[in-house]
């Protein structure tokens, strides 16, 4: 997300620290600049007007122009101005009511809401332990109660049974009794969508809402339409009372201006994103970190919190004394491979780390992603258990085998022996050194601090 955008401020902003001292013609030219990449990345234009309105008042005063160092005062002005545009700081997820909450998920066909409803569901139940049932009010669209039965059992997260002939409100009540009879923390209501909004759809949702008086009425928006799904955003909200909305297809939208829209147009904060098809990627939407990736500041925190969530640290701690005594073979490269691609995959990780755009396109250009991780594990999987404990063992013909029984070439397995190779010596030093050695002499490869 936002790949387009962060690009051209990042070019615009590297621009302004060549300058050094910048006159107020410098920073209204950047400003000029930042507009046309904003209205680029199809943030709605009111919203950019008040946005550069804001950031000029201060970017043209005094303390920033006689700055030591200028061109930073003008980011941090952006980026703050820019998180207020998001919503200023995350708004939590709200279960305050008495079991079971009742969670309202609306939206337009195709927009993601169902698999939106399985993911939260399995966040609350695997994160929070959280006993939650899920109901399909989707009466309409063929297989759609079955399809929220397949993801729950995906999810292992129970579903109401399907009774035939029943309407949405019925079904919503239902749910809720089951809810109140069969001790769940929270109901899931997953409602109908239509391809476009109409009455029908809204009374519909607006009748559910008043049946059940939800403590979360989430509002699941495309992030790939654009200012669509902002337009959207707002007929919902007019009839309903929509307390957040959820993000979804994030990763696939290189602008982002829906994003940086919603919050100011409809004045409903965006509780989440989704980031893929998996049930675990949904992330929590936190506006400083947000603005931090677009200003190509990256999202530390948000890194280290993905790590802890998917790497195995008892498996960590194995690997790290194993690498101690005996260094990697090509089963432990694999295995950090596939939890490398667990946590988002290359261009995802990249984009979390503060400063590494330009790095970022090398690494495509060079071919550098995640096809090529899925590549190299499909190398060491036509390997022999025999070959992948000892990589010497790959001599020409060894390798050709493999090459035709992975479907690539010689050449790529050659360069992922190079890395592994690389990989391996680094991993041994590190070992040897331990933490005080890693302190007081750097990472191999690098100057000591």
């Amino acid at each position: 997300m936002f790949e387009s955008l962060t690009g051209k401020l990042g070019e615009v902003f590297e621009r302004l620290k060549r300058r050094g001292a910048l006159s107020e013609a410098d920073v209204s030219a950047a400003m000029r600049e930042v507009r046309v990449a904003l209205l680029e990345a199809d943030v709605a234009l009111p919203v950019v007007k008040d946005l550069l309105a804001r950031v000029a008042v201060k970017a043209v005063g005094r303390e920033v122009i006689q700055s030591v160092t200028p061109a930073q005062m003008v980011i941090k002005i952006v980026h703050d101005e820019l998180v207020g545009a998001l919503g200023g700081e995350a708004v939590p997820f709200n279960l305050a009511a008495n079991p079971p909450a009742a969670v309202l998920v609306v939206g337009l066909q195709g927009s993601g809401k169902t698999t939106t409803t399985a993911k939260l569901a399995h966040r609350l139940a695997a994160r929070e332990r959280k006993k939650v049932l899920m109901a399909s009010l989707d009466t309409r669209r063929p297989a759609a109660q079955e399809q929220l039965a397949v993801l729950g059992r995906q999810a292992e997260v129970a579903t109401l049974p399907i009774v035939a002939g029943q309407d949405a409100v019925a079904i919503a009540k239902r749910a809720m009794d089951t809810g109140r009879r069969e001790g769940y923390d929270v109901v899931m209501l997953d409602t109908a969508g239509r391809l476009h909004v109409d009455e029908e759809l809204m009374d519909e949702a607006a009748a559910i809402e008043a049946a059940v008086s939800p403590v979360e009425t989430l509002l699941v928006a495309d992030a790939m339409t654009g200012q669509d799904a902002v337009n959207v955003a707002t007929r919902f909200k007019e009839r309903l009372k929509l307390t957040g909305i959820v993000l979804t297809r994030v990763d696939g939208d290189a602008r982002g201006g829906a994003a940086l829209s919603m919050r100011t147009i409809t004045s409903c904060p965006i509780k989440f994103i989704g980031l893929g098809e998996k049930l675990d990627a949904l992330e929590v939407f936190h506006p400083e970190r947000i603005a931090g990736r677009i200003l190509g500041m990256g999202d530390i925190v948000g890194l280290v919190e993905r790590a802890a969530e998917t790497v195995d640290r008892d498996s960590a701690e194995r690997l790290a004394k194993k690498i101690q005594k005996q260094g990697l073979d090509l089963d432990d490269y694999s295995a950090q491979l596939a939890e490398l691609t667990k946590m988002g995959g290359l261009s995802a990780l990249l984009g979390m780390l503060p400063g590494v755009g330009k790095i970022q396109k090398g690494l495509e250009t060079a071919g550098i992603d995640n096809k090529m991780i899925a590549r190299q594990r499909a190398i060491i999987s036509s390997m022999t258990p025999r070959e992948r404990r000892d990589a010497k063992l790959l001599n020409a013909s060894r390798k050709r085998r493999i090459a035709a029984g992975s479907g690539t070439k010689v050449e790529e397995i050659n360069r992922l022996l190079k890395q592994f190779m690389e990989m391996n010596r680094a991993m041994k030093h590190m070992g040897k050194l331990g933490k005080r050695g890693l302190m007081r002499h750097g990472f191999p490869g690098l100057p000591p601090r």
